[in-house]
């Protein structure tokens, strides 16, 4: 359900969703700024919405940077999603190949196919067929992230796991993973 809530003088929309496997409170705030905040059945709503105020300045600083990412003003609803997806599906796939050719130069990995999908909060997996997969909203994320994305998801073709060897293997081309790691964690991306 749609809500409003008053942050920092400005009117704040978002989407509560109340989850029966919920078993504490989440805020996310996705690509275009949307803000959407998961609570656990039988919370009270002035708990949820005093939990907001305490993170406020999270929340803001999140709804501005996605605001104002080129190319980040992708639209939440299902019929413009799919619309700006069909209108950006192939800038990212160019976008992806080429990060792939760049940076498998230094890994010599096999790896299958090269897709983008038009998922919610995953920018990127490996399948252990050796599919390399994607979000087409990679195209918004600043170069850095996008590379540490792309490389992230190659390593997985080396090892299928996040031990010691495979962040070796990100490190070689991405010495400050850690930084790139955390940056994205800060701005609720997700990736496998």
């Amino acid at each position: 359900m749609k809500k409003i809530i008053k942050l920092h003088g400005k009117e704040i929309e978002y989407t509560l969703k109340i989850s029966k496997r919920a078993k504490k409170l989440r805020l996310a705030v996705y690509c275009g700024g949307s803000f959407v905040v998961t609570a656990p059945q039988n919370l009270r709503e002035n708990h949820i919405e005093r939990f907001i105020v305490k993170k406020s300045r999270w929340v803001t600083d999140k709804i501005n940077y996605f605001k104002n990412v080129p190319g980040g003003n992708f639209v939440a609803n299902k019929k413009s999603a799919k619309k700006d997806y069909k209108k950006n599906k192939n800038i990212a796939q160019s976008l992806a190949e080429k990060k792939v050719e760049f940076f498998n130069l230094s890994y010599k990995f096999k790896f299958n196919r090269i897709c983008i999908r038009n998922q919610k909060t995953r920018w990127g997996s490996c399948s252990k067929k050796g599919n390399l997969n994607f979000n087409y909203k990679i195209i918004s994320l600043p170069e850095r992230l996008a590379d540490y994305i792309v490389v992230h998801e190659l390593c997985h073709l080396g090892e299928f796991n996040h031990s010691k060897s495979f962040w070796e293997l990100v490190a070689k081309t991405i010495p400050d993973y850690k930084i790139a790691r955390r940056d994205l964690k800060k701005n609720q991306i997700n990736f496998s």
